[in-house]
């Protein structure tokens, strides 16, 4: 009865599901043993990468400043002569010729200060020319002893005090004539004009009253300041020979544009350092045939600050960085991506000069770099361009 107790458990549900999952495991352990391994996943294909050849290239290199468009003429236009504004002839901001009237004042009060000095002239020429004749008459009356030799030089002396007055009467037309010419304000340059300062029927006085300015727009200045460092580097360069004082290529771009558009040279240097703030005044001249340089605009200057010299350029985004050293992907043998340790310098139009560490020869992984995870690693090349990655012109390249 006891033992008949003993087997009752193995007689239960949950040990015989029990015994039956550790045959299962058994069996299939078995099974494993004598079954194959899988074959071995298959490696991912080589990652395609951009890579260009290192730009060999003559450069300039270029120094950044800021300044302001200037005009080379403005003038503040005011009136030679007093008097009520009768007109303003001219349209506000637009350009002007030179000689183009701009304002007329009234004139009825200079009209008649000419007739009184024309009247005054045709008297003292009349006078004049009695004078003379009396003269003459005196002379061949003196010769006949008709009169006295006092006489004679009175009435000589009249004729040169005739002629004085004469002449001052001239003068006096010649100035009420200029005093008439006045009345109508031209322009003296040909330019841009301003508002008008006053409007028909206000007071403008002589020398006084302002009435409008007047700025020229082609050519124009930019006026910016270079640092002392710059300029003992340009000073030493000129010594050398290696640069010129004046007549320096000069590139200006305003806020609103990319790179650098216009261009001119320098025409002026100040003469000295101001010691306040340890730059120097210079001036550009920019041909403005289409306007867009409006004098007051902020301008972004870039100086030519040396010859031409040759460098090796790459794409700027090629350059990886580890700590504190910079590095590029270039491609080697077997088609393996190899790093190499660059020393860089400035940027040039969108490309970076590389000062060491490539050759001339060397094929640089432009894109793709974050598909490399380790130097030596396979990849499958495709070749660019290096210039025309960022759109680098030709000629000598600027550098900044």
């Amino acid at each position: 009865m006891k033992s008949r107790d003993r087997m009752l458990p193995f007689l239960r549900p949950g040990a015989l599901l029990a015994a039956a999952a550790l045959a299962a495991l058994a069996t299939a352990s078995v099974a494993g043993c004598s079954s194959h391994a899988a074959p071995a996943a298959a490696m991912p294909p080589p990652p395609e990468v951009s890579v260009a050849q290192v730009l060999v290239r003559d450069v300039h290199q270029w120094d950044d400043f800021t300044g302001r468009v200037a005009a080379v003429q403005t003038v503040e236009l005011r009136p030679r002569v007093s008097g009520y504004v009768e007109k303003v002839a001219y349209v506000e901001g637009r350009e002007v010729a030179k000689g183009d009237l701009l304002f007329v004042i009234d004139q009825r009060p200079y009209r008649a200060q000419l007739a009184k000095a024309q009247a005054d002239l045709a008297r003292a020429r009349s006078e004049a020319q009695l004078a003379q004749t009396q003269d003459a008459r005196a002379q061949a009356l003196v010769a006949a002893k008709a009169i006295s030799r006092e006489e004679s030089d009175t009435r000589h002396a009249a004729v040169a005090q005739a002629n004085a007055a004469m002449r001052a009467a001239e003068a006096a037309v010649a100035s009420a004539e200029l005093d008439l010419a006045f009345t109508e304000v031209r322009a003296p340059i040909a330019g841009r004009t301003g508002r008008a300062m006053i409007t028909v029927g206000n007071l403008a006085r002589a020398d006084t009253t302002l009435l409008t300015t007047l700025v020229s727009m082609d050519p124009v200045y930019v006026d910016f300041e270079s640092d002392e460092q710059a300029f003992l580097r340009y000073a030493a360069l000129a010594r050398k020979g290696e640069r010129a004082e004046l007549r320096n290529p000069v590139r200006v771009g305003l806020a609103s544009e990319d790179g650098w558009p216009h261009a001119g040279s320098v025409d002026f240097v100040d003469n000295q350092v101001d010691p306040a703030t340890g730059t120097i005044h210079a001036r550009a001249v920019l041909p403005n045939p289409d306007r867009a340089l409006t004098p007051g605009l902020f301008a972004r200057v870039q100086l030519q600050g040396s010859g031409a010299f040759e460098a090796k350029l790459i794409d700027d985004k090629a350059v990886l960085t580890d700590q504190d050293r910079k590095y590029v992907y270039v491609l080697g043998p077997g088609d393996k991506a190899v790093r190499k340790d660059i020393v860089t310098g400035r940027m040039v139009d969108g490309l970076r000069v590389v000062e060491s560490g490539l050759d001339a020869q060397d094929a640089v992984i432009v894109r793709g770099m974050q598909k490399v995870f380790f130097p030596g690693m396979p990849v499958h090349p495709k070749t660019v361009a290096m210039d025309a990655i960022d759109g680098a012109a030709g000629e000598p390249v600027a550098m900044k």
